[in-house]
C-alpha cells in the first residue's frame, strides 16, 4: 500500500491589484507624474516666487513635520492592532499597519486599498472572512469619523466667533455637511443585515451594517487605544501640514487648516496614481479660499505631499517585504493570538 499526501487548501493569492508586479506599476506612474509637476514647478513662468519659497525652506521645520508623519503611522498602528486583533503581537501590527499605509500612498480610495491588503493578509492568518469585513468597515469610520467630527465642531465654534471671521459657506455649511454625514451613518444599521437575502451585494451590505454597528459599540466602550490611536492619526498628520506652513514663513490659524484639511483630502476619492493632483489642488484650493497665502499654501502643500508619500513608502515597503517574507513561516507567531486575560 502507498499513502498519499493529503493537500490542504491553498493559500489564498493575493488580490490582482495589490499584487507587487501591479504596485511596482502604480510606483512608477507616481514617480512620473511627479517628475511632470516637478517640471511644471522649475520651468514654468509665474512661479518664480513659490520656486524662491521651496529652496528656502526652513530644515528644523521640516524635519519636525517628518517626525509628525511617523507618529501618526504609529498611531495608525495602535488603533489597527485594537480594532482588529488585541492579541496582536505589536511586531506584526506594525509591518501590517505601514503596509497598508504604504499601499494608500500610492492608490488612492481614501484608505480603503490598503485596508484590502490588511485583509488579505488577516485572511491568510485564518481570520474568518465575516468578520475581517466587520472590522474593516469598522476600523474605516472610526478612522474617518474624526475628521467630520472636528468640522462638525470647529465649523460651529468659527461661525460663533472662534477664529477669524469667516462667511457661513465656509463655517456652518461644512459643518452641517458633516454633521449630516454622520446622523446619515448612524442610521445605517436601522437598514438591517438582510439575512434572506444571498449574492455579492447582499454580503456587501451585511458587512456595512454589521460594521457600523460594531464601530458604535467599540466607541462605546471607550477603549484608550483605538480613542487615541484614531485621533493621533488625524492629528499629527493636521500637525504636519501645520509644521510645513511654518516651514515657509506662513501662520495660518488652526482653525483655517483643521478645517481645510478635510475639504481638501476629499480630492483623493479621484482616482488618480497616488491622488496626485486631487489632494494636492483639493488642499491648496480650501486653503486659499480660508484666507492663506498663495504662494506659501502651494509651497507647504506640496512638501506635505512629498512627506505623506515618501514616508509611508518607505517605511511600508520595508515593513511590507518582511512580512510577506516570513508570512508562511511555521516560526512566526500567529497573525491573532487570543487577547490576555485583564
Amino acid at each position: 500500500m502507498r499513502v498519499e499526501p493529503v493537500e490542504g487548501p491553498r493559500p489564498e493569492p493575493m488580490p490582482e491589484e495589490l499584487d507587487p508586479r501591479a504596485l511596482r506599476k502604480r510606483v512608477l506612474q507616481v514617480l512620473a507624474l511627479i517628475a511632470v509637476i516637478a517640471l511644471i514647478a522649475l520651468l514654468a513662468p509665474g512661479l518664480g516666487e513659490l520656486r524662491d519659497l521651496l529652496t528656502e525652506a526652513a530644515p528644523g521645520w521640516v524635519l519636525l513635520a517628518i517626525g509628525l508623519e511617523f507618529m501618526s503611522g504609529v498611531s495608525y498602528v495602535v488603533m489597527f492592532r485594537q480594532v482588529f486583533c488585541r492579541g496582536m503581537s505589536w511586531r506584526t501590527s506594525w509591518e501590517i499597519g505601514w503596509s497598508e499605509l504604504a499601499v494608500g500612498s500610492i492608490v488612492p480610495a481614501s484608505g480603503a486599498s490598503g485596508l484590502a491588503l490588511g485583509a488579505w493578509i488577516l485572511r491568510r492568518g485564518g481570520m474568518p472572512g465575516e468578520r475581517i469585513a466587520r472590522r474593516s468597515v469598522a476600523f474605516f469610520l472610526i478612522k474617518s469619523s474624526v475628521n467630520f467630527v472636528a468640522v462638525a465642531v470647529i465649523g460651529t465654534l468659527m461661525a460663533l466667533g472662534v477664529g477669524p471671521h469667516k462667511s457661513p459657506w465656509l463655517t456652518v455649511v461644512p459643518a452641517l455637511g458633516a454633521t449630516l454625514v454622520i446622523l446619515v451613518v448612524l442610521l445605517v444599521p436601522r437598514l438591517g443585515p438582510g439575512e434572506k437575502t444571498s449574492g455579492f451585494v447582499a454580503g456587501a451590505r451585511r458587512a456595512v451594517v454589521r460594521g457600523v454597528s460594531e464601530a458604535v459599540e467599540v466607541v462605546r466602550d471607550r477603549d484608550v487605544a483605538v480613542i487615541l490611536g484614531s485621533i493621533g492619526y488625524w492629528a499629527w498628520d493636521n500637525a504636519v501640514l501645520w509644521a510645513t506652513f511654518h516651514a515657509f514663513g506662513a501662520a495660518p490659524p488652526l482653525t483655517v487648516i483643521l478645517m481645510g484639511y478635510l475639504i481638501g483630502q476629499l480630492g483623493g476619492l479621484l482616482p488618480l496614481p497616488g491622488g496626485i493632483g486631487g489632494i494636492d489642488g483639493g488642499l491648496i484650493g480650501a486653503l486659499i479660499v480660508y484666507g492663506t497665502p498663495a504662494a506659501q499654501t502651494a509651497a507647504a502643500v506640496l512638501t506635505y505631499r512629498t512627506i505623506l508619500f515618501w514616508l509611508p513608502l518607505v517605511i511600508g515597503g520595508i515593513a511590507f517585504l518582511a512580512l510577506r517574507r516570513t508570512l508562511d513561516s511555521p516560526n512566526r507567531p500567529d497573525l491573532c493570538s487570543p487577547a490576555p486575560a485583564m
